[in-house]
């Protein structure tokens, strides 16, 4: 399966000891590149939270971040009578000294029961693996959908590769015939300059050998066939791979292997211009080229 490493994922869940929020995002990178952004509260679950984007993600610059809001249950104990008394006192005492001294809130008055000392790891390392859980559920649909575009792109512009090569292949008869034709006219000039009697002088035999030797050596120049059927290779290979049978689709990590694939493609389309034996030749080269590296940018961003 085709995967982008471009994405983004987000859940919020809500409890009674309060709400998580957990933003997973990346873009394309070499590597597995995880950056955790996790308050110190919750760090307890880092270990979890990285093993669960490790299993989803093989490449990217990933970014995750967690944030929590916490029920304030100080709020809701009841007030602590005697220890209320005891700053009634105090504050009096104090107002001997300090006449404009104010009250305390009532959100300042001593509770019952002692303070809560920080996040109960029971309660809040599910609830991180919840959150975390969802939000890489929509990251892991959102990169299948932009993979899924990547490929038809790409496939689109495959099929463009395989009608150059068809056509490319179809015109290299006509290019030796063209080629033994202008042999032969040539032949015939030179022998005319040199003598009159050029032609009584060489025989028919050894006139058509001479041609059929030139035209064999300009053939053994121009022959790319061999060119032409390792990019059909290459082209089946890559459809493999995009339609997602190829097996290195079911471990992930197509992005590499595509872009070994274009290299080697790239390389025959240089070795075809390099024998280009006609205009129309060199331009198909081109044209390879061109739609060879507007396959291997799309495929930066596939893991």
């Amino acid at each position: 399966m085709i995967r982008s490493m471009t994405a983004f994922g987000s859940a919020r869940l809500d409890s009674d000891a309060g709400s998580i929020s957990a933003e997973i995002r990346s873009v394309n990178n070499r590597f597995l590149d995880l950056s955790l952004r996790i308050p110190e509260d919750l760090r307890f679950a880092e270990s979890r939270v990285r093993e669960l984007v490790g299993r989803q993600a093989l490449r990217g610059k990933v970014e995750l971040k967690l944030s929590y809001a916490a029920i304030d249950r100080e709020a809701l104990r009841p007030i602590d009578a005697e220890a209320m008394q005891a700053l009634a006192e105090q504050l009096q005492w104090a107002r001997q000294f300090i006449p404009d001294l104010p009250a305390p809130t009532l959100a300042e008055l001593p509770r019952e029961g002692t303070a809560r000392g920080g996040l109960d790891a029971d309660v809040w390392l599910p609830m991180c693996e919840q959150a975390c859980a969802q939000a890489l559920e929509e990251f892991s649909a959102a990169r299948q959908r932009e993979g899924a575009r990547l490929a038809q792109a790409m496939l689109v512009m495959a099929d463009e590769i395989d009608t150059i090569v068809v056509r490319v292949d179809a015109e290299l008869p006509a290019l030796v015939q063209q080629h033994q034709d202008r042999i032969a006219q040539r032949l015939r000039e030179a022998l005319e300059a040199a003598s009159p009697e050029g032609f009584a002088a060489i025989s028919g035999a050894e006139l058509t050998a001479r041609i059929a030797q030139e035209a064999s050596l300009f053939g053994l120049r121009v022959d790319v066939a061999e060119e032409l059927t390792r990019l059909r290779s290459h082209l089946q290979e890559l459809r493999e791979i995009l339609s997602g049978k190829h097996a290195s689709s079911a471990r992930g990590g197509s992005g590499k292997r595509l872009d070994f694939l274009f290299q080697e493609m790239n390389r025959e389309a240089n070795t075809l211009g390099s024998k280009a034996a006609a205009l129309s030749v060199t331009q198909a080269a081109i044209d390879l080229k061109l739609l060879i590296e507007q396959m291997r940018e799309q495929a930066q961003n596939i893991e």
